[in-house]
């Protein structure tokens, strides 16, 4: 019983260890980030391109966008007229900016 209780404390600490991002995202940061590389199109959580695909949480929610994995890979890989950014910003900055634009989502002025 008591080996069995210290793989089960070893494997939740190996779960926690190596589950766990290396780093959160941040908001603020993202925001920033956002304003240098994403507001020339997005200002406002509007779209200048596409009218109807803001950064609105119905719009992000309709085109299942409202999610971090979503907007990260959009970010990434771009797409249509969006271009990607995977090599002008690094992995943190782009979870930054998706942070930023779910935590926004509900109040884009």
């Amino acid at each position: 019983m008591r080996k069995l209780f210290s793989v089960i404390v070893i494997a939740i600490a190996f779960i926690i260890a190596f589950a766990s991002p290396a780093f959160a995202a941040d908001a603020a940061s993202g925001a920033k980030i956002f304003s240098a590389n994403c507001a020339a199109c997005h200002q406002g959580g509007r779209n200048v391109v596409a009218a109807a695909k803001t950064l609105q949480k119905e719009a992000l929610q309709k085109y299942n966008m409202n999610s971090m994995e979503a907007i990260v890979t959009q970010v990434e890989n771009g797409k249509n007229a969006m271009p990607a950014f995977k090599g002008r910003l690094n992995n943190k900055q782009i979870e930054d900016v998706a942070a930023y634009v779910l935590e926004t989502e509900k109040g884009w002025m």
